[in-house]
């Protein structure tokens, strides 16, 4: 066991790094889509190109952020049902989720984006837009979001199991949610900084 959870540490960080990395992907996104609109109003000048990196950036952050979100237990739940359980019962659902849906559906979108990637990549496929950008590094994204997601999913399944044996405490992976006196006195440090 103890090698699985080191595994589930190494993916833990692994997608930590990734995730805090792609956020500056949005602001990145942000200033494209700002700089676009002031050029094209301004200026009436305007690039396919400069769109159609902002959709690769968004893709980029829904991608890769995907498997952050779920190590951060930030995903869509049914915690108005669930949260009536018992804490085993609730770690068991999750284990069938990941088991019966998560890893299903992850692997049948890697066996059909694989391909699709690499054919783009063989092709050197490129917008069919006027002034457009090469398009395979979009389509290598959906891969890479998902054995990322996949890895995520398997170390989530670990530290499950980890607590079902009792070596692995339930905040290994809850929600990580702030008190309220927790945000009020970062409220009021955030402010003396002003």
């Amino acid at each position: 066991m103890s090698f699985l959870l080191s595994l589930s540490r190494f993916i833990d960080a692994l997608n930590e790094k990734i995730g805090h990395a792609i956020s500056w992907a949005l602001l990145a996104a942000v200033i494209i889509c700002t700089g676009n609109a002031v050029v094209r109003y301004l200026f009436n000048i305007s690039s396919n190109g400069w769109l159609e990196i902002q959709w690769y950036l968004f893709a980029a952050i829904f991608l890769l952020a995907t498997s952050y979100t779920l190590r951060r237990n930030e995903h869509v739940r049914i915690d108005v049902i669930v949260g009536r359980f018992s804490k085993r019962t609730q770690v068991w659902i999750d284990l069938l989720g990941f088991l019966l849906f998560l890893m299903p559906a992850t692997l049948l979108i890697l066996y059909y984006s694989v391909p699709y990637a690499w054919i783009s990549i063989e092709n050197q496929e490129v917008s069919s837009n006027a002034g457009g950008l090469i398009v395979w590094p979009a389509k290598l994204l959906i891969p890479i979001g998902f054995v990322l997601l996949a890895l995520q999913g398997v170390s989530e399944m670990i530290k499950r199991i980890g607590y079902l044996k009792g070596v692995v405490p339930a905040s290994a992976f809850e929600k990580q949610v702030a008190t309220p006196e927790e945000e009020i006195a970062a409220i009021k440090a955030a402010n003396k900084l002003n």
